[in-house]
C-alpha cells in the first residue's frame, strides 16, 4: 500500500469508529463501503479488520455497560449467529475465489438495505419476541457476519421493535455483534483467511480506534439520535451506491453478449 493509502484508510477508519459510536452499529459498513469505493485494500482483509477494531470497540463500550445487558436475549441470539457466521465464512472463502465484482454488488446492496430499514419508522412490538425469532435474526446476522463482518442490519431491525429500554437495547446489540465478531475471528484464522497485510492494517487501525472511543466514551455528541441516524444512513446509502453501480456495469460488460 502507498502513503495516500494508508492515510486514506486510516481516515475511513475514524471516519467508521466515528459513526459506530454515534449509532451503535455502523463501524463494519462504513468502513468495508468506503474502502471499497476507494479500492484502498482488498475486501476480505479490511473485513478481518473490522473485525478486530468491532472487538475492540465492544471490549471498551461494555466494561462499564455489562449490566445493562439482556443476556437471555444475547444468548437466543447466538444460537443463531454460530451457524450463521460458519457459514458465511465458507461463502467468503469461496466467492473471493473468483467473484470479486459479485462479492462489492452484493456488500453494496447490504449497505443500502440496512440504510433503508433502519430509515423506517419501526412501531415497536406489544410484547417481546420470541427466542425462536431472535435465533432465526442472529442466523441472518451470523451469515452477513462472516461474510463482511457487517453483521448489524437484521439485528438492528429486529432490536429496534423491541419494548425494552434504549440502553438496554444499545448494550446488548452491542455484545450481541462483538460475538459475532469473535466467532468470525475463531474461524477465519486457523483456515488462512487472516493475512499479513489485515494484521498489519489492524496495528494501524487499532490506536485511532481506542483513541476515538475514549474520546466519545468522555465527550459525547450533543446531536439527537434522529439527526445521527440520518447522517449516518445517508453515508450509507452513497457509499453503496458507490459499489452497486460500478459492479452492476462491470457485470453486465462481462456478460454482454
Amino acid at each position: 500500500m502507498t502513503g495516500w493509502q494508508i492515510a486514506g484508510f486510516l481516515a475511513c477508519v475514524a471516519l467508521a469508529t466515528g459513526a459506530q459510536r454515534m449509532s451503535g452499529f455502523a463501524l463494519a459498513l462504513v468502513l468495508l463501503g468506503l474502502t471499497s469505493l476507494l479500492d484502498l485494500a482488498p475486501l476480505p482483509d479490511v473485513a478481518n479488520v473490522a473485525t478486530v477494531l468491532l472487538l475492540a470497540n465492544a471490549v471498551m463500550v461494555l466494561r462499564t455497560a455489562h449490566r445493562s445487558v439482556d443476556w437471555a436475549v444475547l444468548r437466543a441470539t447466538t444460537w443463531g449467529t454460530v451457524p450463521g457466521v460458519a457459514l458465511g465464512v465458507v461463502l467468503l472463502g469461496w466467492l473471493d475465489a473468483g467473484l470479486v465484482i459479485a462479492l462489492r454488488l452484493l456488500l453494496g446492496l447490504v449497505i443500502i438495505a440496512c440504510a433503508m430499514v433502519v430509515l423506517m419508522r419501526t412501531k415497536l412490538l406489544p410484547q417481546p419476541s420470541s427466542k425462536a425469532s431472535f435465533g432465526g435474526f442472529g442466523l441472518l446476522s451470523g451469515l452477513l457476519g462472516g461474510l463482511f463482518s457487517a453483521s448489524g442490519p437484521p439485528l438492528v431491525y429486529h432490536y429496534y421493535r423491541q419494548p425494552m429500554a434504549l440502553e438496554t437495547l444499545r448494550d446488548t446489540l452491542t455484545g450481541a455483534l462483538a460475538v459475532s465478531s469473535l466467532l468470525r475471528l475463531v474461524m477465519v484464522v486457523p483456515t488462512g483467511q487472516f493475512s499479513g497485510r489485515a494484521l498489519l492494517l489492524c496495528m494501524l487501525a487499532l490506536p485511532p480506534t481506542t483513541a476515538i472511543t475514549w474520546w466519545f466514551q468522555r465527550h459525547p455528541p450533543g446531536w439527537s439520535r434522529a439527526a445521527v441516524l440520518k447522517l449516518v444512513c445517508a453515508l450509507l446509502l452513497v457509499t453503496g451506491a458507490g459499489l452497486v453501480v460500478p459492479a452492476t456495469q462491470a457485470l453486465v460488460t462481462r456478460f454482454a453478449p
